[in-house]
């Protein structure tokens, strides 16, 4: 099997979510269940379809994410001397050259990617595009509105 790239703070919020599902949300709705069973036939009982529709995506969520753990090739860049080179975990500062606008991204594993906070995906065009890069460097990246000038102004391991 593939190993998944995830940095130590992605690793940490998929155990985090793993035990609140484990702790508290499957608990929440074996109660669910028991509660809608009192209330008789179960053939026409919509709270036991609903309980029952619950568990079985909670338990696949646990599968999910226990899979993904157990897959899981987790990168500690901190630990790594910085030698200005762009890899999985490093922070990058890139200049639009067009827009003379600075914009900063976090290369991170796909489940830890959220653009609001310029947390790319190690698998997104951009991320792609960066890796391998160096301080200084000019990048050009194909985007869907076009392709995109930048140049690498900082690399940071944080």
């Amino acid at each position: 099997m593939n190993q998944i790239p995830m940095t130590v703070r992605g690793a940490e919020m998929l155990r985090q979510e793993l035990n609140h599902l484990k702790t508290v949300r499957r608990p929440e709705i074996i109660e669910a269940i028991a509660e809608a069973r009192e209330h008789g036939d179960l053939k026409e009982n919509a709270e036991y379809h609903a309980a029952r529709e619950q568990q079985g995506f909670c338990e696949g969520r646990i599968q999910e994410i226990e899979a993904k753990l157990s897959l899981a090739q987790i990168i500690d860049i901190t630990k790594m001397q910085n030698n200005g080179r762009v890899i999985f975990g490093a922070t990058v500062t890139v200049l639009n050259v067009e827009e003379d606008k600075e914009v900063q991204y976090k290369i991170v594993g796909d489940d830890e990617a959220d653009i609001k906070e310029n947390l790319v995906s190690v698998n997104s065009p951009v991320a792609r595009g960066l890796i391998g890069k160096e301080l200084d460097d000019v990048v050009y990246i194909d985007t869907p509105s076009g392709t995109i000038e930048y140049e690498i102004t900082e690399v940071e391991y944080i």
